[in-house]
C-alpha cells in the first residue's frame, strides 16, 4: 500500500501511483484516486494506513470484481472514517460475464455484494454517488470464517444471503449519500440493501437522496430490509418498480410458516424489534409499498402511490402499507388498491386518496398538493477544482 506523504513537499508529490493496482495519491486534494481498471479495494486499504487522508475519489467508469469472492469492495473497523466518492458516473457491479460460469443461474454475477459494510463502522463513513447494480443471487461462503469480515464475529445465514447490493452487519452504521441501487436480485431478501444490526443497534445507518430502482427478491424486502433488531434512517429516497415474492418463502416454511403469505412484502421490510426513520420519501410502482412489522418506526412527509406492480406470487390486494404500529405514520400522501392494509393509520393525520401527484420523469410531483412532500433530486454536493479535477 501506499506510505502517507504529509511530510514530503505537496509540489514534488502532486501524485504518486501504485504500478500494481493502479491508485493515485493526489497530494493537492489529499486524496486516494482510483481510474478505470484499479483496485478500489487497494485504495480503501491505503487510505485506512494513512493517518491523516481519509478520502478515496473513483473516476468515472465501470468497476467489476476480477474474481469471485463475497464482495466487489468492503469496509472494516479499520476503514472507519473512510469517505469513498464517485466522481462523474461511476458503476460499481457484481457482474463480470467473463469469469462468471455461463450456466450458474446466479450468471453473470461473481460476488454475494456488491459494498459491504462490516463490524465498526460508524456514520464517519461515507459512501457517495454510486450506481450499484448487477447482483443475481450469486453466494458464496458459509460458517464463521470469512475474507471480509473478523472470524470471531458470528455470521448468520443471512451474512452470505441477503443484501446484493449493500449488506450492512453487525455494529455498522455507515452513511450513504447519492447512491442509486438498481436491478439487484437475491433470496430470500434484501436485493438492494439488507440492514442485520444483531439486535439492540448503537446507531442507525443513514441513507439520504438515494434511489432504489427494479430489485427483485424471492421473499421480503425487495429494494431493502431491516433484519431483526436493526435501524436505518432514510431521508429523500426513491423507491420504484421493485418487487418482492417471486417464489415461495423456503426460510418461513422451515420455521413453521411463511411470512405475510397473503398479501406479500414490500419495497421495504421492517422486521419485529427493528426500526425505520422515513422522511419525505416516495414509493410508487412497487410490487407494495411498506411492510412493518417493527418497533416503533415513522413515516413523515412521504407518498406511497399506487404500489400496484404485477409479478409476485401472493394472491391477496397490492396495498400501500401494512404496519403493525401505525402511529408513525403522518403527514404522509397515501393512494392505492389497498391504502392502510391493518387499519393502524391515523386518517386524521395523514392524506387518504388525495389527487394524482402528476409525477414528472424524476418522480417529481406536479401537483400543488404535494409541494412539501415527497422525493425530490438532489444533484451531488460541489466538489472542488482538485476533487474532480482527473
Amino acid at each position: 500500500m501506499l506510505a502517507p506523504v504529509a511530510a514530503v513537499p505537496l509540489r514534488a508529490l502532486s501524485q504518486r501511483r501504485d504500478a500494481a493496482n493502479g491508485v493515485t495519491f493526489d497530494a493537492t486534494a489529499r486524496a486516494y484516486r482510483v481510474q478505470p481498471g484499479g483496485s478500489i479495494q487497494a485504495a480503501l486499504e491505503a487510505a485506512a494506513k494513512d493517518p491523516a487522508n481519509k478520502t478515496v475519489y473513483v473516476h468515472a467508469g465501470a468497476y467489476r470484481p476480477a474474481s469471485h469472492g463475497q464482495a466487489l469492495i468492503w469496509f472494516n473497523r479499520r476503514h472507519d472514517g473512510i469517505t469513498l466518492e464517485a466522481v462523474g458516473e461511476v458503476v460499481l457491479t457484481a457482474a463480470n460475464p467473463a469469469i462468471a460460469d455461463q450456466k450458474a443461474p446466479s450468471f453473470p454475477a461473481v460476488v454475494n455484494h456488491v459494498v459491504y459494510f462490516g463490524d465498526g463502522i460508524s456514520t464517519r463513513t461515507v459512501l457517495r454517488g454510486f450506481r450499484i447494480t448487477g447482483a443475481n443471487n450469486y453466494t458464496t461462503g458459509t460458517g464463521e470464517r470469512s475474507p471480509i469480515e473478523s472470524d470471531a464475529l458470528r455470521k448468520t445465514p443471512f451474512f452470505y444471503l441477503d443484501g446484493g447490493g449493500i449488506k450492512i452487519y453487525a455494529d455498522s452504521y455507515p452513511t450513504i449519500e447519492h447512491v442509486e441501487v438498481v436491478g439487484n436480485y437475491t433470496s430470500p431478501c434484501g436485493a438492494g440493501v439488507s440492514v442485520e444490526h444483531l439486535g439492540r443497534p448503537l446507531d442507525a445507518a443513514v441513507f439520504r437522496n438515494c434511489i432504489f430502482r427494479d430489485n427483485r427478491t424471492q421473499v421480503t424486502g425487495a429494494a431493502f430490509d431491516l433484519l431483526h433488531g436493526s435501524r436505518a434512517i432514510l431521508d429523500n429516497c426513491l423507491f420504484v418498480g421493485n418487487v418482492a415474492n417471486l417464489g415461495v418463502d423456503y426460510v418461513g416454511l422451515m420455521a413453521g410458516g411463511e411470512y405475510h403469505p397473503e398479501h406479500g412484502s414490500g419495497a421495504m421490510t421492517v422486521f419485529e424489534g427493528s426500526r425505520a426513520e422515513v422522511s419525505r420519501c416516495t414509493f410508487t410502482g412497487n410490487w407494495a409499498g411498506v411492510d412493518d412489522n417493527g418497533a416503533d418506526s415513522t413515516y413523515v412527509k412521504s407518498i406511497f402511490w399506487n404500489n400496484t406492480l404485477k409479478g409476485g406470487i401472493s394472491a391477496g390486494a397490492r396495498y400501500e402499507i401494512d404496519i403493525t404500529r401505525g402511529g408513525g405514520v403522518r403527514e404522509s400522501f397515501i393512494h392505492g388498491e389497498t391504502n392502510d392494509l391493518r387499519g393502524t393509520i391515523n386518517r386524521n393525520l395523514n392524506t387518504f386518496d388525495p389527487p394524482d401527484p402528476r409525477f414528472d420523469a424524476q418522480f417529481v410531483p406536479q401537483a400543488p398538493e404535494y409541494a412539501s412532500v415527497g422525493y425530490r433530486p438532489v444533484s451531488a454536493r460541489s466538489r472542488s477544482r482538485s476533487a474532480a479535477q482527473a
